[in-house]
């Protein structure tokens, strides 16, 4: 905003962490939607030192700063439920923990998203595959497992849904509201196409299957994830039909 670049003065993922227990203090007594978008675990590969020397059994240099920093994740998601919990308002909170996608291939760890192909930027289960952890303790029970595929836009739709706000009636909302398949005894969700594009770069999902199309050069895969999910075997020539 044309003045002094900011520093947050310690650990960036620890000085977020801090504004979001301050924002939680601060709106206890109402209700309130927090997101929270931590820069790690991203490039520039940055840890702390605590973070770091907490994992001297790590040799490789590059993998115990990753390490680190995921390190520096978790206790912020410790920090956030311990919050909700210590002003009794864990049960009542929906809390989502996701990542918007795979590890990217250029930070030097070839391995990162092993078993699955591809990296960030591209559309193999290595890039758009990710977590997507939930939990409200007073409408669900732990443990549960929704196997259906599932997208970041749906967080947009149940959240409202949650909270009881009314969304816009005048344009399509892709996101799906998955409060009625969490619940005991719920519907199965039905199956729905999921689409990615990056330009002409490609892909959709449905039914198991997966297409991907690439330009320059011009190439397409063709996987069955059920039968195949680490995307090994393309059979974009011996399945025509489903192509």
């Amino acid at each position: 905003n044309h003045g002094p670049w900011f520093g947050p003065g310690k650990y960036l993922t620890d000085y977020c962490t801090d504004q979001a227990v301050a924002a939680i203090q601060k709106n206890r007594h109402r209700p309130f939607f927090l997101y929270l978008a931590h820069w790690g675990v991203h490039s520039p590969l940055q840890a702390s030192r605590e973070d770091y020397e907490a994992l001297g059994h790590i040799q490789d240099h590059r993998k115990r700063v990753y390490a680190a920093m995921i390190r520096s994740v978790d206790r912020s998601v410790g920090r956030i439920t311990e919050t909700l919990k210590a002003l009794g308002l864990e049960d009542n909170t929906l809390l989502i923990f996701t990542s918007d996608n795979g590890a990217p291939g250029y930070i030097g760890i070839p391995e990162v998203n092993q078993p699955y192909r591809g990296w960030k930027l591209t559309f193999f289960e290595g890039g758009v595959r990710v977590p997507y952890v939930a939990q409200w303790p007073s409408r669900w029970s732990a443990g549960q497992r929704h196997t259906a595929p599932v997208t970041g836009m749906d967080v947009f739709t149940t959240v409202a849904a949650a909270a009881g706000a009314q969304i816009p009636t005048d344009r399509p909302m892709d996101g799906l509201n998955l409060l009625p398949h969490l619940q005991p005894q719920a519907r199965p969700q039905a199956e729905r196409p999921l689409f990615w594009r990056d330009g002409p770069y490609r892909a959709v999902q449905f039914e198991g299957w997966k297409l991907i199309s690439a330009h320059r050069p011009e190439r397409q895969w063709l996987f069955d994830l059920r039968t195949d999910p680490t995307e090994r075997r393309n059979l974009i020539a011996s399945r025509p039909d489903k192509r």
